[in-house]
Order: C-alpha cells, then structure tokens, then sequence
C-alpha cells in the first residue's frame, strides 16, 4: 500500500496508456475483450482515485501525493504531479466518468479496437492535465488529449461529424497556441531557482514557484502592456475556449451533437472543467494581480454564458444541443462566482465543477439511450413516453430537476454557494443571472411535457425500457447526486482549506 499511495498519481494516469499497449497485441476479431479489458482498466483507475481521495487529508494545506524530480535537465522541465483541494475532486471526478463512459462505449461496434484505443489515450490526458504541477508537463497532457478526441469525434461520430471534429480541433489548437506563448514568456521571465534535485536553474517551469518565487507584476511591459495582464489575457483565452465561453462556445454544440454517446459525457463531465481549473491553477496562482483587474470582465462574461445560454436552450429542437448548451450556461456560475474572490464563490464554483461533472454526464447518457431506440433527438417528433419507458422517464425527470438546481440534489448547493459569493462583489450581476433558474425551469419542465407526457406516439410502441447496461451508468451517477445534495461536505470538507488558502493569498498580496 506504501508503494502504491507514493506513487499513485504516475500510476493513475499510466495505466491507461499501458491497457493501450495491451490493446494493440489483441486481435480486432476479440471485441469484446478489448471492451471487457478496457473496463478493468478504467475500474482500477478509479479505484486508485478512491484511495487517494480518501486518504487526502482534508486539513492539511500543503500538496500530497507529491511526485518529483527532474526530467529534462537542459530546460529545467521537471516531473512534477501533487494533489492539492484545488483539484482532488477532479482527479476523482475524471476517474469516476471515464469508468462510466468506458461502460456506454460497450454499445460501440465500428473498429472497436481502434475506439478504445483512443479513449484510453484520452483517459491518460485527462488525468494527467489535472495532476501536472509543471507547466511544460501539464501542456504536454493538455495536448495529448486533442489527438484522441478528434478521432473519437471524426470516426465514431454523427453524420456532421467531419465538420464538428475539424471545428474542435481548430478552436483547441488556437487556445494551445496562445497558452504555449504564454509559459515561454512565463519561463523566460521567471526567477533563478533551484531543482528538486538542489541544482541551480535560470528559469523554471515549475507552477509552486511561479507562483511564489515571483511577482510578474514587475516584469518589464510587452509592446507596451503590462507583461502580467498581457500573460493573463493569452491563458485565459486559451482555457475560455475549454470552458466554452462566450463567444468562443459555439465548437460545443456541434460536438457534443455529432460525438457518440460516451465522448459527449466525457466531453461534459470532464473537458469542460479543464478551463476553469486552467485559470484558478495558473491564472489565479501565479497573477494574481492581473486577475484581480480582469475580475469583472470575467463576471460579465459569466453572466452572459448563464442568460444567454439558458434563452438558446429555449429554442432547441435536439435534445443533445439543448443539453450542450445547458452546460454552457452552468459553466457560467462558476466564471462568476470565481471572479467574487469571496470564500463562499470560489467555493460555490469548484463544487460546481464536480456536481455539473456528475449531472450533465447523466443527461447525456439519457438522450444516448432514447436516440439508440428512436435514431433521432428532435424533442418534437417524442410524446407520451412516461407510458412505455416509466424508469427511463424517471431518470430524465430526476436528471432535469438536479441540472436546475431542486433542493435535496447535487445541483442545488453548488449554485446557491455560486449566487451567495457572487453577490458579494457584483450584486447587479448576479441578480440578472438568478433569472436564468427560471429559464432553466422553463426548457427542461417544456422539454419533459413534449417528450414524455400527452398521448402515446404509436411510433414508439413497442420501445424497451432501461437494459442493464443503461441502468450501471445512470443509477451510481443518480446515488452521487442524491448523497451530494444532503452532504455536500464530503468534497467541501478536501476543497476549503486550500480554495481559502488561495483566495487569502491573494488579497495579502494586493
């Protein structure tokens, strides 16, 4: 057990890349090992994330599970990964959506091999953006998570999947640039320091030392804007393309219409988050300064991804783009509430991260299982469903009432924590966002009346319920949301000591 908790980050994210290898000496004519191997992968992952998890010590403030050393010498790039409150959670939620979405992939069946392949790839990137504490390593992971999802997406996906692979991978690829530009000026600017090892190095990758080692806030100005602000600006517009937000979100929608099932959820559930983790780690860490200036730029865009979003959901006809765009519209409370600097909002917005990483998943998985009977979405052409398909009405209403925040579920105190920071630095703002639960209210309780309620479409007769396959992905993700919206403590109890620790340090700085 020592072995395993002291080195439990490197085999966390490994381990998919080593079910890869396997995978490629199996025979394409054995799918379903390829699919069962893949599930034993993915499970141990998450098994590991539990384990860590529950041995990360909520009062301590300092990075555990540190791993360190120096990996390439002559550009001081050093192997860094460490656990901290800002992405615990995370590092669980990846594990636990991966293994969910390594189960709906058993309904793939083009070039199987090849699918699983690349979502094992994906699984290694993933884990390893939010584990990399070096700034070069954690582009390297942040990189190698593009590859596989534009192939998932371009292979696996819809009828427009071509154009909506190429979409993404452009907009990714743009962001990546401006961030690559970024941690050069970063690294070029930085301090002298020393190695893990005790040698001495000019400049430094390493994210802990950026952080404390210097102030950038003095570097000398960069065509005559101030180096801080300039630096912030490049990120943040590299992890807004992530997050999406507007007017960089409309790469989602196509995505997640044309992705296959499973890649919606991890796009969801995981990818999503990866931008607003992006800015509290590097923005909020290492300029701090800078980020206090662009604070009520970034809460006007909140608040323009919560409205906005939430009045084009009104307007979709397929249920995956309205389920897309709900969850640019939920991004939105955290970018607000993150740019309050108050305990409650950044708070609010890391929960967030995690109960819209278990929910939004689960809408997913329930328009993937009526467009696998039916091989449509358009919300229009369903009626009467509650009568043929009563469980699989019951998760949609369930899954609906958790995205839109109902009291007793996951959705409801990560929001009211949002609003509750929020409102202390930009009142007018987050009263304007309050109206989006209405709205919220309004798509899905519209969208429940047109898909299940009236008379019976005699088109669907004859359609099956749940199958087991369905209800191992949607039950877990309904107990999580249903223990989280009674004891949401279990991820604030990890989290607080070192949001507060961030926020605090901040404001002494300024």
């Amino acid at each position: 057990m020592e072995f395993i908790l002291e080195h439990i980050l490197t085999l966390m994210t490994f381990l998919p890349i080593l079910g890869m290898i396997v995978i490629a000496f199996i025979p394409s004519r054995f799918p379903q090992t390829i699919k069962y191997l893949s599930v034993f992968i993915a499970a141990v992952v998450f098994l590991l994330s539990l384990i860590m998890y529950f041995n990360f010590q909520s009062d301590n403030k300092e990075l555990q599970f540190v791993e360190h050393t120096v990996w390439i010498r002559g550009f001081n790039i050093e192997y860094f990964m460490g656990v901290d409150g800002l992405n615990v959670s995370l590092i669980l939620l990846t594990a636990l959506i991966s293994l969910i979405a390594c189960i709906a992939s058993f309904g793939i069946e083009k070039k199987v091999k090849g699918y699983f392949a690349m979502f094992l790839l994906l699984m290694t990137g993933m884990m390893g953006t939010f584990v990399a504490l070096d700034l070069f390593l954690f582009y390297i992971f942040w990189e190698i998570m593009l590859l596989p999802m534009y192939f998932l997406i371009g292979i696996w996906g819809g009828p427009r999947k071509e154009y909506a692979a190429i979409k993404f991978f452009l907009y990714t690829l743009f962001g990546s640039v401006l961030m690559l530009v970024g941690i050069i000026a970063l690294y070029y600017n930085s301090n002298p320091t020393t190695l893990v090892d005790g040698t001495t190095a000019n400049h430094t990758f390493n994210i802990m030392k950026l952080t404390t080692e210097n102030n950038f806030s003095s570097a000398a100005p960069l065509f005559g804007i101030s180096f801080a602000k300039l630096i912030f600006i490049l990120f943040f517009i590299g992890f807004a393309i992530k997050i999406p937000m507007f007017p960089f979100h409309t790469w989602l929608p196509d995505a997640h219409v044309e992705a296959p099932t499973p890649i919606s959820v991890i796009l969801a559930g995981i990818l999503l988050k990866m931008g607003i983790y992006g800015i509290l780690r590097i923005n909020y860490q290492i300029l701090p300064e800078a980020t206090l200036w662009a604070a009520p730029v970034v809460a006007i865009f909140g608040v323009i991804n919560i409205v906005y979003a939430a009045f084009v959901c009104m307007a979709q006809e397929d249920l995956k783009k309205l389920i897309a765009y709900s969850s640019v519209s939920h991004m939105g409370f955290s970018l607000l509430a993150m740019s309050s600097f108050s305990e409650a909002g950044i708070s609010g917005a890391v929960l967030q991260l995690f109960t819209h990483g278990v929910i939004s998943p689960m809408l997913f998985l329930i328009a993937g299982v009526i467009y696998d009977r039916a091989h449509h979405r358009e919300i229009n052409k369903f009626g009467g469903l509650a009568h043929i398909m009563p469980e699989y009405s019951a998760f949609t209403g369930f899954a609906f009432m958790a995205s839109l925040g109902l009291p007793g579920l996951a959705g409801f105190i990560a929001e009211a924590l949002c609003f509750i920071g929020a409102f202390s630095a930009f009142k007018l703002l987050t009263a304007i966002s309050v109206v989006s639960v209405i709205i919220t209210a309004a798509y899905y309780l519209w969208t429940m009346q047109r898909v299940f309620l009236g008379p019976v479409n005699p088109r669907y007769e004859g359609y099956k319920d749940l199958n087991i396959r369905e209800r191992l992905t949607l039950y877990p993700l309904a107990l999580i949301i249903v223990v989280l919206g009674f004891y949401p403590m279990i991820i604030l109890d990890r989290i607080n000591p070192s949001i507060f620790g961030l926020i605090n340090s901040i404001k002494a700085g300024f």
